[in-house]
Formats: C-alpha cells, sequence, structure tokens
C-alpha cells in the first residue's frame, strides 16, 4: 500500500509536459458553468483502485471536466457512468455511481489507469505526451499482481501490446484492437480490447451495455 501511495503522488506531482499541465490549469480555471463552484483538481489524476487488484483498466486519459474536475478516475462524467455500472454488475466495484471522492466508491479486485494522466486538449496527447507517461504505466502493472488487462480503446491497447512486448510477455505480430479482441500474453495473462464508453461510442450505440458488459464478465471469468 505504500509503495502504491508514493506511485501515486509521484503521477500527481508529475509536470513532464507543459502543453498538458497548462491545459489542465487553464480548465480549472475557466471551468464549466455547470460546476461554477467545484474547486477542480487541475492536475494530472493519480490510479484508482485495489493494490492488490488481478484486473488493471488501462484508459486514454482524464476528462476535461470529469477526472480533471474530482481528482478520481473517471469518476464525474458519462463514461464513468457506463464503466462504474459494468464494473459493480460484475462485481468489481461497490456501487454503480462515481460522482467525487467522497461518495464511497470502492474497487474490488480492480485498479484504473490510463496511459495519459493529464487531460489533453480535444482528448488526443501526443505521441511524445504518451511516451514521458509511459513510466507511469510501467510502475502501475510493477506494483500490481494484475493478470487481466482491459484496454479501453485504441491508445489503451496499443499501450498495454507495447508494454507487454517489453516485459517479453507478447512476442507475436500486433494483435488487431477490436471490442471484445483477447491476446494471451506469457504467465496466463490476457488483454482484451473494449471500446471507450466516450459518449461519442455510447450515444451512436457503437458501444452499447451488453457490449461493456460482455467484456467485464469475460475479466471475471479469467480471473477465476
Amino acid at each position: 500500500m505504500k509503495a502504491w501511495d508514493q506511485l501515486n503522488r509521484r503521477i500527481i506531482s508529475c509536470t513532464a509536459c507543459p502543453r498538458l499541465v497548462a491545459h489542465c490549469e487553464k480548465i480549472a480555471r475557466e471551468k464549466r458553468k455547470a460546476y461554477s463552484d467545484w474547486d477542480y483538481w487541475g492536475r494530472p489524476v493519480p490510479n484508482l483502485g485495489d493494490p492488490q487488484a488481478k484486473l488493471l483498466i488501462v484508459g486514454l486519459a482524464p476528462g476535461a471536466h470529469g477526472a480533471n474536475r474530482t481528482g478520481r478516475m473517471f469518476t464525474g462524467d458519462r463514461s464513468g457512468d457506463w464503466l462504474f455500472r459494468a464494473l459493480h454488475k460484475t462485481g468489481f466495484a461497490t456501487q454503480p455511481n462515481s460522482t467525487d471522492t467522497d461518495d464511497g466508491l470502492k474497487l474490488v479486485n480492480c485498479a484504473i489507469t490510463a496511459v495519459c494522466h493529464c487531460a489533453p486538449p480535444d482528448n488526443k496527447p501526443t505521441i511524445d505526451e504518451v511516451e514521458l507517461c509511459r513510466p507511469f504505466l510501467e510502475q502501475t502493472i510493477d506494483h500490481l499482481p494484475a493478470r487481466v488487462f482491459v484496454a479501453l480503446g485504441q491508445l489503451g491497447w496499443k499501450g498495454m501490446i507495447a508494454e507487454s512486448k517489453r516485459r517479453e510477455w507478447w512476442t507475436g505480430k500486433q494483435p488487431k484492437f477490436g471490442h471484445g479482441a483477447k491476446a494471451q500474453l506469457a504467465g496466463d495473462r490476457w488483454i482484451i480490447g473494449s471500446y471507450h464508453p466516450s459518449q461519442q461510442n455510447t450515444f451512436t450505440g457503437r458501444l452499447t451495455e451488453s457490449m461493456l458488459d460482455s467484456v467485464f464478465g469475460e475479466a471475471r471469468r479469467l480471473i477465476g
């Protein structure tokens, strides 16, 4: 637990990407009208969850008015509504919603990280920014006994495959991303792909509740 907390403190204090630091601070100053009474977090968002987790969820980056506002991964926006509802259904979360850091939510045998810990402009971190954040993904995996990794979206998938190659957990050609795609890694580890629960995907029906439920149901089955 001490090592997990130390890692999270290093994430929070990171200033490696000036563009992202400036953007997070700008959003925190200007705010969205609906959240004008909030004191925005406006910094890198730390990992969330159980430091003994067998399931690690790898997302893209904090939402500008979600996690960048609340200071907790996937908390305070529609993406989080979808994610925590699915995690609760499959026993990985104690409640189906996440509004703020004092709402009582706990993750069970599950942790959440991201390939980029700062909210990026247009939700698109640069290649260099993802690379600068990569050590945090590496250290997160080092700290956890995770055996199943759910990658939300293309960037999460690519980040996990790249990390698996560095660890020699994966030596084949690049597996193709898709919703429900699976790749078995060395040591009986698995990566499962999922469309990101962004509004773009959920509003258009590209991602449905049953589709997201099936991914975490499969993660539960693989953990055993």
